[in-house]
Formats: structure tokens, sequence, C-alpha cells
């Protein structure tokens, strides 16, 4: 009998239990003070009056009126550069300790992004309360008593300027708490491994050594890691190699496009739990197993605020309109999608992660990512949505019997006229393109009047190239981006989209 699981598993049904529910607008207001009381005598703070938002009657409207929209360009150019350079007290009182780096989806050059002790407090907390939400999903008391499969970035950070860099993945499994450094698996020395193939290597050689109940990561590369284990060994599927697997913590990208291929390499169904940890904070958790949606952590460091999506609000760097509206959480409706704001504990403010999300339980503060502001296609008034590509493609999945859980486009021109090129990644390449574009066309027309609109207009038409799934992990390792928190980007620029092809013309010469 698995005691110390029963006792775990007692202590986290208990604390679930005892937990009160504070009411999500009472909660982010709360949040709000704080993070203003907090910045008011740094240089952000005073620069944006931030002493007459405390004093003010509301609080939320006051702090909408004084303080502007930042991406990470304008918060790096206009004060984060400052904290870099070492300068205390810029948007934060004192100095971080980290900075995670990220070059998210686009471009080579990794964004510095401040980690605050209280960001990595926030994170931690965060983490634990995805823990006890363990109590909703009904995971037997031995659960309890295995091992956690962590694969994210290497936590073997670097120093630069005495401050510690490295993937949010690797900052935070270098901050585990010491109670969970024995569940904790590959363990301190695989995952200092900076070489991701060489860290998958050792990983698959000692795999048999570990118990793992629990695994967590990004899909892609969980997927890869997972392949490479069951080849290592001779086996049939990773439950052969982990026969007690009962969990997938998912995060990054939905899950909904890996789901096929990452079946796949189970013996039996496993419950997957969504999570959203970005390189600004942990934004929203899987609570409950009777839906894919996540709840927001509104108690805990961060602040949200919601513009509405809309083509006229997103500029064409993927950036918003200063004139864009916004609302707070008390104000948002179900199924709408807004492109998500933050402000937090390490110094970011009203700032676009970058992310687009729909509420789909506005009570329970429930979302789903629907997208990026980068990622959506509107070249030609089509207004495509990165869900949107998602759901045509997962019935493009069912109606060929396939799996697709890679995937690229970009609007381009052919004498001067639009057409939609999409790159598709599956290991079946014997399906007939012209028939899939075609196929994938009528799927677009069908559930989005914008694109059918669009289509018999300035959008000619539409191209779908068929390329094995392991192309798009090439591309990225080739971008000097591989494992850890990297992403494919969904649509590209023309510019990209070129050298993008040229790499896949390159990889067909060279077979």
């Amino acid at each position: 009998m698995a005691i110390i699981g029963s006792i775990i598993k007692t202590a986290i049904e208990l604390k679930e239990t005892l937990t009160p529910e504070v009411s999500p607008p009472k909660a982010q207001l709360e949040v709000l003070k704080h993070l203003i009381e907090r910045g008011r005598d740094t240089e952000f703070g005073k620069a944006y009056k931030f002493k007459e938002i405390l004093a003010s009657e509301d609080i939320q409207k006051s702090f909408a009126e004084k303080v502007p929209y930042f991406d990470y360009h304008q918060m790096e150019k206009e004060w984060w550069h400052k904290t870099i350079d070492g300068r205390p007290n810029v948007s934060w009182p004192g100095s971080p300790n980290y900075f995670a780096l990220s070059s998210g989806t686009t471009g080579k050059k990794s964004k510095r992004i401040p980690v605050t002790d209280e960001m990595i407090t926030a994170i931690r907390d965060a983490g634990i309360k995805q823990v006890e939400a363990l109590a909703n999903f009904d995971l037997p008391s031995e659960f309890f008593e295995k091992e956690m499969m962590m694969l994210g970035s290497s936590t073997d950070l670097e120093k630069n300027n005495n401050k510690l860099e490295g993937e949010i993945s690797g900052i935070s499994a270098a901050n585990i708490p010491s109670w969970f450094r024995g569940y904790y698996k590959p363990g301190e020395e695989i995952a200092k491994i900076d070489d991701w193939d060489e860290r998958v290597e050792e990983i698959a050689e000692r795999a048999k050594e570990w118990d793992i109940a629990g695994l967590s990561g990004i899909p892609s590369w969980m997927e890869m890691m997972m392949q490479k284990v069951i080849e290592h060994h001779g086996a049939n599927d990773i439950h052969d190699i982990w026969p007690n697997l009962q969990v997938y913590t998912s995060g990054g990208v939905a899950f909904s496009a890996y789901e096929k291929s990452f079946n796949k390499l189970l013996k039996h169904p496993i419950t997957v739990i969504d999570t959203y940890l970005a390189s600004e904070g942990f934004i929203a958790f899987q609570e409950r197993p009777e839906t894919s949606a996540m709840k927001l952590v509104l108690d805990n460091g961060i602040y949200f605020e919601f513009v509405p999506f809309e083509p006229e609000y997103i500029l064409e760097d993927g950036s918003l309109d200063q004139n864009a509206p916004v609302l707070t959480i008390d104000e948002v409706e179900k199924e709408k999608d807004y492109v998500l704001l933050i402000s937090t504990v390490a110094g970011a403010w009203r700032y676009l992660i970058g992310d687009t999300i729909e509420f789909t339980d506005v009570e329970r503060a429930e979302i789903k990512i629907t997208g990026r502001t980068k990622f959506f296609l509107n070249v030609v008034g089509s207004q495509l949505s990165v869900s949107k590509m998602d759901a045509a493609l997962r019935e493009l999945e069912n109606k060929y019997d396939i799996e697709i859980p890679e995937f690229t486009l970009a609007a381009t021109r052919i004498n001067e006229e639009f057409h939609h090129h999409w790159y598709l990644g599956t290991d079946n390449t014997s399906l007939d393109e012209i028939e899939v574009a075609k196929t994938l066309d009528q799927l677009l027309s069908e559930a989005n009047n914008n694109y059918k609109v669009a289509r018999t207009k300035a959008l000619k038409g539409i191209k779908v190239s068929i390329v094995p799934t392991n192309v798009f992990a090439e591309w990225n390792a080739h971008q000097k981006k591989k494992g850890g928190q990297v992403k494919m980007e969904r649509v590209m620029s023309e510019e990209k989209f070129k050298d993008w092809e040229s790499f896949v013309h390159s990889l067909n010469k060279a077979s």
C-alpha cells in the first residue's frame, strides 16, 4: 500500500477543500494595488505617477489611463535596457538576479526578460496550486510516490554581468523546492547538459532506472524524447519503459495539434493537463478534468487586462494601437478573442505577451489560448487566427487519417496575386498536395466567412507542400533554437518564408 502517497494525496485534497475561493475581480484589484505600491518609487512608477494612481477612486481605470501598452521591444528600448545594464529600481525595486532568454518564435536574437525573486516565488506558488488541483483528477495514491520527468531547457545558466541567464524552464527547474528534488527527473546532472541531443541521449540510456509517473514539457520536444527512449530500448511504446506513466502536463502550445501523434507513443490513454508558463510568468493551469481550459492565476503576482482582438487594433508588427480599448476581468465575455496584457512582480507593465485568449468560463476565469498576435494572417482580409488554422487541420487529419503536428504558412505573391502557401508536417508524405490544398481551402471557407469572402477577392488560392515532421525540428535547430521552450512559428513574413523554403530545398537536395 502507498502509505506516503496516501498521506500526500489526503493533504492535497484537504488543502483544496479548505482554501477559500476569492472572486476574480477582488483578487485582481488586490494584485494591482500590490504591484503599484511596490513599483511607485521606481523610475517607471515615478514617470507614470503611480502615487496618483494609488490615490485615485478607481485604481484600475486610472492605471489604464496613465500607463501605455508595451510590447517587449518598447519595454526594452525605454526601460529594460537600463535593467540589463545593471541599474537598479528601473521598473521594479532592486535588481533581478535572473534574465529569461526568449527568442520566442521569431528571430535569432534573444529577448532578455527580467526574472525577480518575487517572480520565482510566484511561479513556485502557482506550481504548488497546480499540484493541489491534482486532487480533482482522481489519481491513485501511488502516483504521488513516483517520479516526474520535466523536460525543459538546460539548468546550467550562463553568467552575464553577475546575472544568471537561461530559458524560464531552466530557471524554474534550477529553483525547484528542496522537497521536490527526490521526485524530479532527469536530475540536476543531466538537466545541466546544454546540448539537446546529448541530453536526450542520456535520458534514453538511464530511462529504465526511473519510475516515471508524470511528464512535463512542450509537446513537440516531449514526443521526440519519448521516440528516442522507445527506439533506444527497442520498445513498442513508452509504457514498456515507464509502465506507471499516468499524467502529462503540456504547455507552450495547444496540445490538440499533437494529440494523435502523441497517443501513438502510448499503450493506453493518460491524463493530459494543460499549463500556461511563459517567460514572463506562470499565467494559468488546468484545474479540473471536465475541461481542457485553464484557470488564470489571479492572486499571485500578475494583473491581467484584455484588449478585444480586432484587426483595427493590431499594428503590422503585431503590437497594439495605443487607442485600443481594454477590459478588466469583470468586463470580459465568453467565447470572444482577447489580446492578453500583463503587469507583473518582475516589472512588466501593461505588457503585450503576444498571445490571444478566449474565455470558456467567465465565472471560473478559465481560458484557452487561441493564437498569437503576430500569427494573425490578415494580409488580404482573411482574418485567420491560429485556432481557426488548427481547427481546419484537425478536420484534415480525420479526413485523411494522418497526423499533422506541425505546420507553417505565409501569404505569398505569385505574379502580384496573393496566395496562402502552407507547409504541413506529416510522416505520410505520399498525399496528393493539390487534393489536400482543395480540401483545406474548402474547410477554411466553410468555417470562416472572412476567409470565404477573401477567396472571392484578393486571395487567389492556396498551395500545400507536404514535408516530413522532423523538418520543423531541423529548422529550429538551424535557427539555434532546439529543445526547451522553442515553438514553431505558424505564420511567417514573406522574407522569413523565403529562408524557410531555401532551407527545405537544401534538405531535399542533401537527401
